[in-house]
C-alpha cells in the first residue's frame, strides 16, 4: 500500500504539542491565546465521548491551543447538517450518515473514528425462546425508525432465511429497552451492545446481543468525526491538534477508568452513577481504535472497509452512486507521522 508522509509543518505542529504534553502544561505568557473550535456530539454526552470529556478535564484541549466547546444537539440527525451550514466546527455522526451526506451533495468528510466497529445490535431476552434469526419468524421486532438501519434488518432477517414480510417491524424511538422489557416487541435493533447491552445486564437480564457486522452487515466505523473539506483547507492545523489531543483523553481514560467515569457524569448529571461507571468500563476497550485495525493510528478508516460498506448501500438502494473513499474519509489528520493514501 502506498504511504504518504504528514506535511513537514504539520509534524512541526505535533511535535511542538507533544513537547507540550510532556511538561504538562502550556504556557500563557506573552498573552497567548486559544484558538476557538467548537464540537457537535452525536448525542447527549454519555460513555462513547469518555475520551473527549476526559481531554477537557485534564486540559489536554487547552494545551494544545483550542478552546473547545462542546455542543449537545436537540436532534440526533442534525449534527451533519449544522456542520455542511458552518455552524460547528466537527461534528460526530455514524458511517453511513456521511455517505448519506456525500450522496445529498453536502462537503463533508470523516477524519477519524471514534468507535472504529459497529456497536448497533440485534437483541432479545434469554427467555424469550429464541435462539437464533430464524426464530424471529411471526416475532415483534422493535426499531429505533433509523432508515438505513431497515436495511440492516433485512441483510439479518436474511441470514435466517426470513424477509421483513415474516416478523413484525414496530418503530419504537428511543424506547428499544422499554419495548423489549415490557414484552411489547420480542427483540430490538438499534441498541448498542455498551450501551443497552450493559443496561440489561445491570437490571440481571440476561440477553443476546450480536453486532450486526457478525450476522449480515458489513464492518462500519459506527462513530466518526467529520469535517467540512473547506474548513480542513483552511485550517488544518487545528483538527490535527484537536485529534491529538482527543488521543492524549482517551489514553487517560483507558488508564484511569475511574477519571473517565467522573468525566461522563460530571458532563451530564442525568446519568444514573453506577450504570454510567459499568457502561464507560464496558466502552474504554474500544474508543479510538481499540480492538480495531491492529497497528494502525489512533482514530484510523480502514479505506478497504470503507469502501465495501459503501458498495453494500449501494447495492441495498441507500445511495445511487458509489463514491470514492477519499470523498468520505481523510486519515491525513490523525496523530501519526505515517499516514496511509
Amino acid at each position: 500500500m502506498t504511504r504518504l508522509r504528514i506535511p513537514a509543518l504539520a509534524l512541526a505542529v505535533l511535535a511542538i504539542a507533544l513537547l507540550l504534553a510532556a511538561c504538562g502544561e502550556k504556557s500563557e505568557e506573552g498573552g497567548s491565546e486559544r484558538e476557538s473550535f467548537s464540537l457537535t456530539l452525536d448525542f447527549y454526552p454519555n460513555p462513547d465521548h469518555a475520551g473527549i470529556y476526559m481531554a477537557q478535564k485534564l486540559g489536554y484541549f487547552e494545551e494544545a491551543g483550542l478552546d473547545v466547546s462542546i455542543d449537545t444537539p436537540s436532534d440526533p440527525a442534525a449534527p451533519l447538517k449544522l456542520l455542511a451550514a458552518g455552524r460547528t466546527d466537527l461534528a460526530i455522526s455514524y458511517e453511513p450518515e456521511v455517505a448519506l451526506a456525500r450522496e445529498q451533495g453536502l462537503d463533508v468528510v470523516a477524519i477519524g473514528a471514534i468507535v472504529s466497529r459497529a456497536l448497533t445490535s440485534i437483541a432479545w431476552l434469554n427467555g424469550s425462546g429464541i435462539k437464533g434469526i430464524k426464530d424471529l419468524k411471526g416475532k415483534t421486532i422493535a426499531t429505533a425508525g433509523i432508515p438505513y438501519q431497515d436495511k440492516f434488518l433485512e441483510a439479518i432477517l436474511a441470514r435466517g432465511g426470513l424477509t421483513p414480510n415474516d416478523v413484525k417491524i414496530v418503530n419504537v424511538g428511543f424506547g428499544l429497552l422499554p419495548a423489549l422489557l415490557g414484552g411489547s416487541a420480542q427483540a430490538v435493533l438499534g441498541g448498542f451492545f455498551n450501551i443497552e447491552g450493559v443496561d440489561l445486564v445491570e437490571r440481571g437480564k440476561a440477553a443476546r446481543f450480536i453486532p450486526v457486522d457478525e450476522i449480515g452487515v458489513p464492518g462500519y466505523d459506527e462513530l466518526v468525526l467529520v469535517a467540512r473539506r473547506q474548513s480542513l483547507e483552511e485550517d488544518p492545523e487545528k483538527f490535527r491538534l484537536f485529534l491529538a489531543a482527543l488521543k492524549r483523553g482517551t489514553e487517560a481514560a483507558i488508564k484511569q477508568p475511574g477519571a473517565a467515569i467522573k468525566a461522563v457524569t460530571e458532563a451530564n448529571p442525568d446519568l444514573e452513577p453506577k450504570l454510567a461507571a459499568a457502561e464507560v468500563r464496558a466502552t474504554l476497550p474500544i474508543l479510538g481504535g481499540q480492538g480495531g485495525t491492529e497497528g494502525q493510528p489512533y482514530g484510523y478508516m480502514d479505506p478497504k472497509e470503507w469502501a465495501t460498506f459503501a458498495g453494500w448501500m449501494r447495492d441495498n438502494g441507500l445511495i445511487d452512486s458509489l463514491p470514492q473513499t477519499s470523498e468520505l474519509l481523510d486519515n491525513g489528520y490523525l496523530p501519526s507521522g505515517e499516514i496511509p493514501e
